[in-house]
C-alpha cells in the first residue's frame, strides 16, 4: 500500500511539473529569440555601460595612482589569453557552440582589463599634459584606444580576430600602462621608463609574431634585434609626444631674481615692463608626488624664436612637495620682446609645462 501511494503521488506531481516547465521553456525561448534579434543593440548598450565604468576607473587613476601595481596582472592575462586562445579553440572535443562561448568569455575579460588599463592611465597622462603642445597627440591616441576597448562589436569582430591588429593594440596599451607603473612605483626617470616600456611592448608584439607566423630561427632574431634598435630610436625621437607622467608644473613666477637662501622670487612681474633691461628669472616649481629622478632644462623663446637653452639640471629624490627650478637670461638694450615663453622639459624633450610673460 505504501508503494502504491508513492506512485500515485509521483504521477500526480508530473502534470504539475509539466505545467510549470512549459511556460518557463517558452519564456527562455522568447528571451533567446529576443537576444538573437537585438544582439547588436544590446552590445551597444553594454558598450555605453563599459564607457561609464571607464569614467569611474579614470577617477580611481586620478585619486589613487598607487593601484598601478596591478597593471602587470592585467597585461599578463591579456597576453597569455591572446597567445593560447587559438590553441584552446582547436581542441577536437569542443563543439562549435562551446568554442564560441569560450571566445566570448575571453574577449569579455580582455576588454574589461583593457578598459581598466587604459582608463586608469588616461588621467595620469592628462594631469601631466600641456595644452596646445605636441604631447596632446599621445593623449588623444590613448583616449581613442581606450574608447575602442569599450566598443564590443568593434573589438569582437575586428580587433580580436586579426592577430596583427590585436598585437598592435596590446603593444600600445602595454607601453602606455607599464610606463605609468614604472614611474608610480619606482620613480625612475621618464626617459628610462620610456625605453623600458617600449622594449617590453616590443617583446609582447614579437611573441605574437613568433606565435602566429612561420618566421623562425635566425631570421626571427635578426628581425627582432633590428626592431629593438628601431624601437629605441623611435622612443627617443617621439619622446616629446609623450606627457611626462606623474610630473606637472606648479605656479610659475617671473622675477628679477631669486633669493638663494629662501628660494623666494624678488621683484616679481605680472607682465614685462616696456623697455625692460636686465636680468629676468623664471621660477618654475615642478610637482613630483612620487619623487623625481630626472634631468630638467629651460628653453627660453623670445617672440617665438629660441633664445637660450639651459644646461640640464639633475633632480633626484622622493620629495612629494616637488622641486623649485629657476634659470635667468639678460635682456639687453634694443631687444624689447613682446612675448617670452619658457618651456620646462626633461632632457629627452618631454614637456613638463609652459609659461608665458607678455609685455605690458
Amino acid at each position: 500500500m505504501l508503494d502504491q501511494s508513492a506512485d500515485n503521488d509521483q504521477n500526480a506531481a508530473t502534470p504539475a511539473l509539466v505545467a510549470v516547465a512549459e511556460p518557463v521553456g517558452r519564456l527562455v525561448a522568447r528571451l533567446k529569440t529576443f537576444i538573437e534579434e537585438h544582439e547588436a543593440g544590446l552590445w551597444w548598450i553594454h558598450s555605453s555601460w563599459a564607457l561609464a565604468f571607464g569614467v569611474g576607473v579614470m577617477l580611481l587613476g586620478a585619486s589613487e595612482p598607487s593601484y598601478a601595481r596591478i597593471i602587470m596582472f592585467h597585461v599578463g592575462f591579456i597576453w597569455l589569453s591572446s597567445l593560447f586562445l587559438p590553441v584552446l579553440l582547436r581542441i577536437p572535443r569542443l563543439s562549435g557552440r562551446w568554442s564560441g562561448r569560450i571566445k566570448l568569455a575571453i574577449n569579455y575579460l580582455n576588454k574589461n582589463f583593457y578598459q581598466q588599463l587604459l582608463f586608469f592611465s588616461l588621467p595620469i597622462y592628462y594631469l601631466s599634459a600641456t595644452f596646445w603642445s605636441r604631447n596632446l597627440v599621445f593623449l588623444a591616441l590613448l583616449a581613442v584606444v581606450a574608447i575602442l576597448s569599450t566598443l564590443d562589436i568593434v573589438y569582437d569582430r575586428h580587433l580580436s580576430v586579426k592577430w596583427p591588429m590585436a598585437a598592435l593594440f596590446l603593444a600600445f596599451s602595454a607601453f602606455a600602462s607599464v610606463n605609468v607603473m614604472l614611474l608610480v612605483l619606482w620613480a625612475i626617470s621618464n626617459s628610462l621608463a620610456l625605453y623600458l616600456s617600449a622594449l617590453f611592448a616590443l617583446g609582447l608584439f614579437a611573441s605574437m609574431v613568433y606565435r602566429f607566423t612561420p618566421l623562425r630561427g635566425r631570421p626571427f632574431w635578426v628581425s627582432l634585434g633590428a626592431c629593438a634598435l628601431g624601437i629605441l630610436l623611435i622612443a627617443r625621437l617621439t619622446a616629446p609626444l609623450v606627457p611626462p607622467a606623474t610630473l606637472s608644473l606648479g605656479d610659475a613666477t617671473f622675477a628679477a631674481a631669486v633669493d638663494p637662501g629662501s628660494r623666494q622670487p624678488l621683484k616679481t612681474f605680472a607682465s614685462l615692463p616696456a623697455g625692460y633691461q636686465g636680468r629676468l628669472t623664471a621660477l618654475t616649481p615642478i610637482r613630483a608626488p612620487f619623487g623625481l629622478t630626472e634631468y630638467v632644462r629651460h628653453r627660453w623663446y623670445l617672440d617665438g624664436k629660441l633664445f637660450f637653452t639651459s644646461a640640464p639640471h639633475e633632480f633626484r629624490g622622493g620629495r612629494s612637495t616637488g622641486f623649485r627650478f629657476w634659470t635667468a637670461i639678460k635682456l639687453k638694450p634694443g631687444m624689447a620682446p613682446k612675448s617670452i615663453r619658457v618651456d620646462v622639459e626633461t632632457a629627452t624633450g618631454q614637456l613638463i609645462g609652459r609659461v608665458y610673460l607678455r609685455s605690458s
